[in-house]
């Protein structure tokens, strides 16, 4: 299917969260906006995440009574992000970022909720707050998306239950006592029958949480407007007028379309988390080929923004945003890619190791400082195994990977090599090619200190951020359990990333600069398309979609005000 016109007033490329936000609101202002996507569905990366929103001082936590203020977030960021480089778009970002927040709320389909106990990931740092800065969308009823629930991506499998059913934070609580609390099993009664009835008319659940609503709310935002997008669609180049980018050229079968935007074109097609030359040029070598994004980000807009004398910002601490993974085989044959963001490392009973069978890291620190340690750790070209280490209580309490709680028989993990299982940590030791005297000098270290509830190496536990993590009914240390009970376990795990902070080089209105710090006329970014203001750097959950979703905003008020028709030579500081 074709566009159904020749000129649109925007072009946005990428219906991720930045770009779904940039062709919203410049649709709520009046705007006709086409949305080329190059897969069969909208979401990105977006919707399989957790849907963390960073932004601070924002009007939600301040109605929950949380204090919070742009001085503090400067503050904060000051420590948490040193380097100077993009500092005027940091500036951008949190004087506009709670601007952007209320218009979403009031023009679209999007509603946010602060997250009141989630702390920034440096929480002894000065103008850290405890909670309140990160938001997380309102459940979604994906019913209201008629036919088109069909074209929003769906989670992840390995996040739901049931073969569909998405949970968000405070239901699992509830669904881990299930059985031994009355309060505990009537919530988890109904959230499961609610579910069954929802099955008989979806092909999976349809109460949306996490990114899978954020990603909804957004295109149902795009559907209420009538904004037209066109799937499956590659675009091949950028079409300029002089100096000015006036549209793209998309392929329809064997031929060339030209189609042209009045105001301009926005790139967010999610980065190059999966263009094995990028990544090689850019990434440590030890990072290797393993990402826990979507496919489609594969350096479409970075390609398309050079021909047009972009400019690309790799002054960066860190080329991309880390995670550690565990890799699986799901039935259908497809190589899965679990992210261990929060529901493992930190939980009492399991330590990480090295390929000499020693720790190396505090398990409870943010992802991104975690793969940080397995870089260091190994900072060759090879590729290095490491291991998370628990015994059978801890698999049983709290899963590990794509393992869930509660789960019966591991077997078939155990046989597809995704888990190892040993009687003792020796055997273990010898299964995952460990000397079996080190890890087993490194299980008694640790344990030594657990009985006693702390972490002598590493100081696990020691902050609220790793303590939220942690299970709050464990005491006295909810991050710090011993590892003493047979069978034991080992899973590897690999450096994995969540999304690149290379990008292009924007100003504060999200255009997009030459090298000589002029703006492209008519060309805008968003997303992972846009080089990160943080530089490499992960202060808190939701770092990458607040400032996504804030530049996307102001994409789409820039377009609508029509300023991209008038082209300037003022030079703008990055």
């Amino acid at each position: 299917m074709m566009p159904a016109h020749e000129t649109y007033d925007v072009i946005v490329i990428g219906a991720g969260a930045g770009g779904m936000t940039a062709a919203a609101v410049a649709a709520a202002e009046g705007l006709r906006v086409l949305v080329i996507e190059k897969t069969a569905f909208v979401g990105g990366t977006t919707a399989w995440s957790g849907g963390m929103v960073w932004i601070p001082a924002n009007a939600r936590m301040k109605e929950a009574g949380l204090s919070d203020s742009i001085t503090d977030a400067v503050q904060y960021l000051s420590s948490t992000v040193p380097e100077p480089a993009n500092a005027s778009l940091r500036a951008a970002f949190l004087a506009r970022g709670p601007e952007a927040i209320a218009y979403l709320e009031a023009n679209t389909e999007v509603r946010l909720q602060p997250v009141k106990a989630y702390p920034d990931y440096y929480p002894e740092r000065l103008g850290a707050t405890a909670g309140g800065r990160v938001l997380e969308p309102v459940a979604f009823n994906g019913t209201r998306l008629g036919k088109a629930f069909a074209r929003l991506r769906a989670p992840l499998p390995e996040f739901t239950l049931f073969g569909g059913m998405m949970v968000n934070r405070l239901d699992i609580p509830h669904l881990r006592r299930a059985g031994k609390s009355l309060r505990s099993t009537l919530r988890t009664a109904r959230l499961v029958s609610a579910y069954a009835w929802q099955r008989l008319r979806a092909p999976r659940g349809t109460t949306l949480h996490l990114g899978n609503a954020l990603a909804a709310r957004l295109y149902a935002s795009l559907l209420a407007r009538q904004v037209e997008i066109l799937f499956s669609a590659d675009v091949e180049d950028l079409s300029m007028q002089g100096d000015r980018v006036a549209g793209v050229v998309i392929r329809h079968g064997s031929r060339d379309r030209l189609i042209a935007s009045r105001r301009g074109v926005v790139l967010a097609t999610g980065g190059f988390s999966h263009d094995a030359s990028l990544r090689k040029r850019f990434f440590p070598a030890g990072a290797g080929l393993i990402s826990a994004t979507n496919t489609s980000g594969a350096g479409d807009g970075l390609r398309l923004a050079m021909t047009a004398g972009a400019a690309l910002n790799t002054d960066a601490t860190s080329p991309a945003y880390w995670v550690p993974a565990s890799l699986f085989r799901r039935a259908d044959g497809t190589r899965g890619v679990f992210p261990h963001t929060v529901t493992d490392r930190a939980k009492p009973g399991v330590i990480a190791v090295n390929e000499a069978g020693r720790r190396f890291v505090n398990e409870a620190l943010s992802y991104h400082e975690f793969v940080l340690a397995m870089l260091r750790d190994g900072n060759d070209e090879r590729d290095r195994p490491f291991y998370l280490i628990c015994d059978r209580p801890f698999l049983w309490s709290y899963g590990l990977g794509r393992i869930k709680p509660f789960t019966r028989s591991y077997r078939r993990y155990v046989t597809s090599g995704e888990l190892v299982e040993a009687p003792d940590i020796a055997q273990l030791a010898a299964r995952i090619g460990i000397k079996p005297p080190t890890l087993a000098a490194t299980v008694a270290r640790y344990n030594a200190d657990a009985k006693e509830g702390r972490d002598g190496e590493f100081g696990r536990g020691s902050t609220i951020y790793q303590r939220h993590l942690g299970d709050a009914g464990h005491k006295p240390n909810p991050c710090v359990a011993p590892i003493t009970r047979a069978p034991f376990f080992a899973m590897r795990i690999h450096p994995a990333d969540l999304g690149t902070a290379i990008g292009m080089k924007v100003d504060a209105q999200a255009r997009v600069l030459r090298e000589d710090g002029t703006p492209i006329t008519g060309l805008y970014a968003c997303g992972n398309d846009m080089a990160s203001i943080m530089n490499g750097n992960y202060p808190g959950p939701g770092i990458t979609l607040g400032p996504a979703l804030t530049f996307g905003y102001i994409a789409g008020r820039h377009l609508a005000e029509g300023a991209a028709m008038a082209p300037t030579a003022a030079k703008t500081a990055v």
